[in-house]
């Protein structure tokens, strides 16, 4: 008798759950070689399915070899020489995974947890946005407009990205940003991600260095080490990566955040900059500047970038639509220097052909017709509504107990907490997760290594952007409740 299922599931049972159950019977030995299996007309009464599944299913078992076939005869199982042998042998494979030296070095990076849905009610998380603030009809009437307009053929396009976006983006960085460029420099990615690993791959070898901000973006420098790279980390102060410490360095790039330093804040002034240019040009090395959240400026003065100083020659810029429109669309741009565009555009057509398309349009259309900077305008006001609440919030519950860093641009504060030791951190999410707050440390974003600057106390990275006024509030209110316990035991 065969043991496939209780009736009642087996006449679910397609061809395919059959076949399966079949299979495992004749690998484990339940039928052995030259067992026969049922007659299909009566396997099919057994099983209270027709008799058509249970054919089709004998016949695969007869195309992969487990069965013999014959007219007016039940099916007969073959010679099995693995038998037991096949199980292990798939449980041996499953466990030892055959990875690259590259996936090796993936492997060992720990899960981004921090990144997964969150289940509470009050999410202090850095680089989310308000869906309120998505400029949802304007989109739509972009997207549609793009989709009304019927191609001559449905091809392949441009690796580099739409030509009509890089025009659009060319004009909106000279008025934005000052920057100048060629249409040619202008490589569209699938979100700043892409750009970091395009980056990676084309200006780094297993062996070489690349210098990093401490503490700095976890994710870049992940990217830059995956290909075997390792990290310099520089400290940073209120002024950006501390460009004086580069003097003994020989690195192929340097990855630096001079307009809103990740995470503490510090905007890089011109001195700096021109030595970080000077140190470049002297190491033949890249620069990738990533201006990330470039738009959100509150309290000080816009400062060119890297790009316009150094006529782009060794300056990679780094842009993103995740700041001002949403991350969930990943679209963000390179502007390479002219040695690098035509690699460049052959690196991106090898990794995915081009970006989607209609995205592209409808980006284009939303900032030929002005309503891209006009929205960012009202979210710039937004955002800074949010961040006086945030700031105001923080000096009732907490005083001159904390020290606040990075406020005057961007879309997050670093809170220091004067009067908690960094060990006290673990203890300090559990407690706010339980009471319904996500709040991240700002710990796992410096350099892991012995030997580097870390934080000497509790320091809290803290975004507002997806918050109410009256979420922020109350979520300050908790998270004095959450402080006040962890105080009291440490």
């Amino acid at each position: 008798m065969v043991q496939l299922a209780s009736q009642d599931r087996a006449r679910k049972m397609g061809a395919r759950q059959i076949y399966e159950a079949l299979k495992d019977q004749i690998v484990s030995r339940v039928y052995d070689t030259g067992g026969q299996l049922p007659s299909s007309r009566n396997l099919a009464n057994e099983l209270g399915v027709s008799r058509t599944t249970v054919t089709v299913a004998y016949e695969q078992l007869s195309a992969e070899g487990f069965v013999e076939l014959r007219q007016g005869a039940r099916p007969r199982v073959t010679a099995v020489p693995f038998g037991h042998r096949l199980r292990a042998a798939m449980r041996q494979q499953q466990s030892a995974q055959r990875l690259s030296a590259y996936g090796e070095r993936l492997k060992a990076i720990p899960p981004w947890l921090d990144y997964l849905p969150s289940s509470v009610m009050i999410d202090f998380r850095y680089g989310d946005l308000a869906p309120s603030d998505f400029p949802a009809r304007a989109w739509r009437k972009a997207v549609n407009a793009v989709i009304a307009q019927r191609p001559g053929r449905l091809a392949y396009d441009d690796p580099r990205g739409s030509l009509r976006l890089r025009q659009a983006l060319q004009g909106y960085l000279w008025r934005a940003r000052t920057l100048r460029c060629e249409l040619e420099q202008i490589i569209i990615v699938n979100g700043s991600q892409q750009g970091l690993d395009l980056c990676a791959r084309l200006l780094l070898d297993p062996g070489s260095d690349f210098v990093m901000e401490n503490p700095g973006y976890r994710m870049a420098r992940q990217i830059f080490a995956s290909t075997g790279a390792s990290p310099v980390s520089i400290a940073v102060d209120g002024e950006g990566l501390q460009t004086e410490l580069l003097k003994a360095v020989r690195a192929r790039l340097a990855y630096v955040t001079p307009s809103h330093q990740f995470p503490l804040g510090g905007v890089m002034p011109i001195s700096r900059r021109h030595q970080l240019l000077e140190w470049a040009r002297e190491n033949d090395a890249y620069v990738i500047e990533d201006d990330y959240d470039s738009e959100y400026r509150y309290d000080i003065s816009p400062v060119p970038p890297l790009h316009s100083l150094e006529a782009g020659r060794n300056v990679v810029y780094l842009g993103t639509i995740s700041k001002t429109l949403s991350p969930m669309m990943r679209i963000g741009y390179l502007v390479v220097p002219q040695e690098l565009q035509d690699v460049c555009a052959t690196a991106k057509q090898l990794f995915d052909r081009h970006s989607p398309v209609t995205e592209q349009e409808a980006l284009a259309s939303l900032i030929e017709s002005g309503g891209y900077e006009s929205h960012v305008r009202r979210v710039r006001r937004l955002n800074r509504d949010r961040r006086e609440t945030l700031l105001n919030a923080l000096q009732r519950a907490f005083g001159e107990r904390i020290t606040v860093e990075g406020a005057d641009a961007g879309l997050h504060v670093v809170v220091w907490f004067n009067e908690l030791p960094r060990s006290s951190e673990t203890h300090l999410l559990q407690i706010a997760r339980r009471a319904g707050i996500g709040v991240y440390c700002i710990s796992p974003l410096y350099d892991p290594q012995p030997g580097t600057v870390t934080a000497d106390r509790l320091g809290l990275v803290m975004g507002y952007s997806a918050l109410s006024p009256r979420q922020i509030d109350r979520g300050i209110q908790l998270l004095l409740i959450a402080i006040e316990t962890v105080t009291e035991e440490f």
